[in-house]
């Protein structure tokens, strides 16, 4: 199996769906290499980054799911790391 290393980051700006992205990062944590959650208080918005190792049409697909979420943006990056396992 094909993984590659990605930085997701995701801005919140609806708080009602916190409890579904972090049911989502539940979801996947075995891929999850870290996270940090910044709140931005003044902005009344979250900040997220996740660094994962998973094949790329998992991380897609979480992407995507929190990418339908309303209130919510993510963008990922990925490295040109490919391991195979």
């Amino acid at each position: 199996m094909e993984t590659r290393v990605a930085v997701m980051s995701i801005i919140v700006e609806n708080g009602d769906a916190v409890e579904q992205i972090n049911s989502y990062l539940h979801d996947y944590g075995d891929y999850i290499i870290g996270r940090m959650g910044i709140p931005y208080k003044e902005k009344k918005i979250n900040i997220i980054s996740i660094a994962i190792d998973a094949p790329q049409d998992t991380i897609s697909a979480l992407s995507g799911k929190i990418g339908k979420l309303a209130g919510v943006s993510v963008k990922t990056a990925f490295s040109s790391v490919i391991s195979h396992e």
